[in-house]
């Protein structure tokens, strides 16, 4: 007596059970194709993206490796948005004065360490430089919140990157965040130091090859 397939299974002598010994039914060999073509693309895909991010996974390791060696403080890290560098102040080091928004020598002096990586990936991917503060209030005759001076010292840092180290024109913005994005609590003097910080954001998708032709047949006239 045959056995009776469970509820919801095809039976054995169903046409399109390909039995022990027969050839598959000629569906399948299309189904595998298909298969094996989605395979290949994924795997294409892959290579393709691996390729694109490569000027960039490179940076990400020689920023960490500088970090490694003592020569800045702060973090890398690289999601599916681009490349994130953080620098923080440490030791003596201050990036900017107290309450003011013009880089100090030791800002410059970690730019100048940066540029290298910032101008090669500048070429092709915009770069977004983000100021932050710690939570102490601020009101002097320049600013009226830690907002308006996280967006005047990111504003600086661009202009300096633009004018005294070449980054591309057009490729560079600046914006501030003010204390809204702390990533420590602000409770100690070490933790609202870890908090002003500048960010250097580098988008993952690159400029548009078009766009990038018309700048160059601009700056070329």
């Amino acid at each position: 007596m045959p056995i009776r397939p469970p509820k919801g299974f095809i039976d054995e002598t169903d046409p399109k059970v390909a039995q022990i010994g027969h050839p598959a039914p000629a569906w399948l060999v299309n189904y595998a194709d298909l298969m094996t073509e989605l395979v290949c693309f994924f795997v294409i895909l892959y290579a393709l993206s691996a390729a694109l991010n490569k000027n960039v996974q490179s940076a990400a390791a020689q920023v960490k490796d500088m970090m490694d060696k003592g020569q800045m403080k702060g973090d890398v890290k690289i999601d599916k948005e681009g490349l994130k560098i953080s620098l923080e102040e440490q030791g003596g080091m201050s990036f900017f004065g107290s309450g003011a928004a013009e880089p100090t020598t030791d800002m410059d002096k970690q730019l100048a360490l940066l540029v290298p990586n910032l101008r090669k990936l500048g070429a092709e991917h915009e770069i977004l430089v983000e100021g932050h503060t710690d939570d102490q209030p601020i009101h002097n005759m320049y600013f009226d919140s830690n907002w308006e001076l996280s967006t005047a010292r990111a504003t600086s840092v661009a202009r300096l990157l633009l004018e005294k180290y070449g980054i591309t024109p057009g490729h560079i913005g600046a914006v501030g965040y003010g204390d809204t994005r702390p990533i420590v609590a602000n409770d100690s003097p070490e933790h609202r130091a870890k908090n002003r910080r500048v960010v250097f954001f580098i988008k993952g998708s690159s400029i548009p090859k078009d766009q990038l032709t018309r700048e160059a047949a601009s700056q070329a006239r």
